[in-house]
């Protein structure tokens, strides 16, 4: 017998994302249910083979539901979540809200599998931020070997992570400055981002950090080890889907190069692409729909005594989002749930 699943904000980016996923990875479902706001009521979307139409989630009942996956932003997720998980049904929350609360684990499943053992404080299990998801995947093999002091990251986030209206402004911005008469203001964005780079995503906070990176900073300490200092500066870039992140890392112990890329080509999802040569390295483009965190540029920082570089990349509406939720499920199922 399989799981009774629900997927929250099931047209939006994230929601679709999780649906193929959920397909593809041949999750044991018995039953899929697409829940969407009452103005998307109705639309439908796809599950494998199977298109399904939405229902409202105003006044969905759970009961008897396994499994709710929610891509529908903070403040659906604060007023349908407890109702959620209230009624029986373990929520998997894609959104910040139920990040840093302590009664909640947060999860990447190749970093700290074990926590999912503590949803049953809420019901609840939450999903990390898109660029620590791809960033712990990396950071956790080579922690286990050397001890990581301190982490510098640069990140370089696509659109995607904004949600459509952001896509679509790329796209119009795009055509805009080839055709005269055509040119799109800001909306999403403060500025431009058509051929620009911005450094800003989320709220300015009190000591001229934005929200993501104060996020990055906080989740990594919740995931990874609370004694991990970061410090992040976090860009959206005009690529459509796929974030990038150029990481220092600073360890207590001597890691070599070369120890560190055969440790990480072994890590669980992770794909080492890291060739001294023209086109050597993966960039956005060659990783979306694909699964796995790709490293690239592993080398030695000689600045300091115990310190690499290297490369990031990952499908931010996968990994960074979609995919992390279904393997929650997946590791929640095996070690907790046994069903299907």
């Amino acid at each position: 017998m399989g799981y009774k699943v629900v997927v929250c904000g099931a047209t939006g980016n994230v929601g679709r994302e999780m649906l193929n996923i959920l397909a593809e990875r041949q999750f044991p479902a018995d039953e899929v249910v697409a829940l969407a706001s009452r103005k998307s009521m109705g639309t439908e979307v796809t599950f494998g083979e199977t298109t399904l139409k939405t229902k409202d989630l105003d006044t969905f009942d759970f009961a008897g539901y396994d499994i709710a996956f929610f891509a529908v932003g903070s403040d659906a997720t604060k007023k349908y979540a407890p109702v959620a998980a209230k009624a029986g049904c373990v929520v998997i929350d894609n959104s910040s809200l139920y990040r840093y609360d302590p009664d909640v684990p947060l999860v990447v499943p190749e970093v700290n599998p074990e926590a999912v053992e503590g949803y049953a404080k809420k019901n609840i299990i939450a999903n990390p931020n898109c660029s620590t998801a791809q960033m712990v995947v990396a950071l956790k093999p080579l922690h286990d070997r050397a001890r990581i002091k301190r982490v510098v990251v640069s990140t370089y986030q696509s659109v995607s992570g904004t949600g459509k209206d952001a896509v679509d402004e790329l796209w119009n911005q795009t055509k805009g400055v080839y055709v005269p008469g055509q040119e799109v203001e800001p909306s999403v964005y403060p500025k431009q981002i058509a051929f620009n780079v911005i450094p800003h995503i989320d709220v300015f906070m009190e000591d001229g950090s934005t929200k993501e990176e104060w996020k990055m900073v906080a989740e990594t300490k919740k995931i990874v080890d609370p004694k991990i200092k970061v410090t992040a500066t976090c860009v959206r870039v005009p690529v459509f889907v796929g974030h990038s992140e150029a990481i220092n890392i600073e360890f207590e112990d001597f890691l070599d190069e070369d120890e560190a890329r055969d440790i990480l080509r072994e890590a669980p999802g992770i794909m080492v692409i890291d060739k001294r040569e023209s086109g050597g390295y993966v960039t956005p483009v060659e990783c979306v729909g694909d699964f796995a965190t790709f490293i690239s540029r592993i080398r030695q920082d000689s600045t300091i005594e115990n310190g690499l570089n290297l490369w990031c990349v990952s499908d931010n509406l996968r990994k960074g989002a979609a995919l992390n939720a279904v393997q929650i499920a997946e590791t929640l199922g095996a070690r907790v749930l046994k069903k299907g």
